[in-house]
């Protein structure tokens, strides 16, 4: 199958590949040989949740005061 690279350096991902390989919404990117090598990532769960807290800026003492708040009142 044939894809074209932008003048972005962006290429669409043709279905049947994306299919084939296991729908990912990330990949790792490597060059084997002069071969660009495409390779699903699935993100765990928890890597989300810590892209979210950095995201927002959220420190590990946040969380723990956090924590500790609802503790106290629940």
């Amino acid at each position: 199958m044939l894809a074209k690279r932008t003048s972005k350096s962006q290429v669409t991902l043709p279905k049947a590949i994306v299919r084939a390989a296991g729908d990912a919404d990330y990949y790792d990117v490597s060059l084997e040989d002069g071969r660009i090598v495409l390779t699903p990532v699935r993100l765990q769960r928890a890597d989300e949740v810590r892209a979210k807290l950095a995201e927002l800026g959220l420190t590990d003492n946040d969380v723990k005061e956090a924590i500790a708040w609802a503790r106290k009142n629940a």
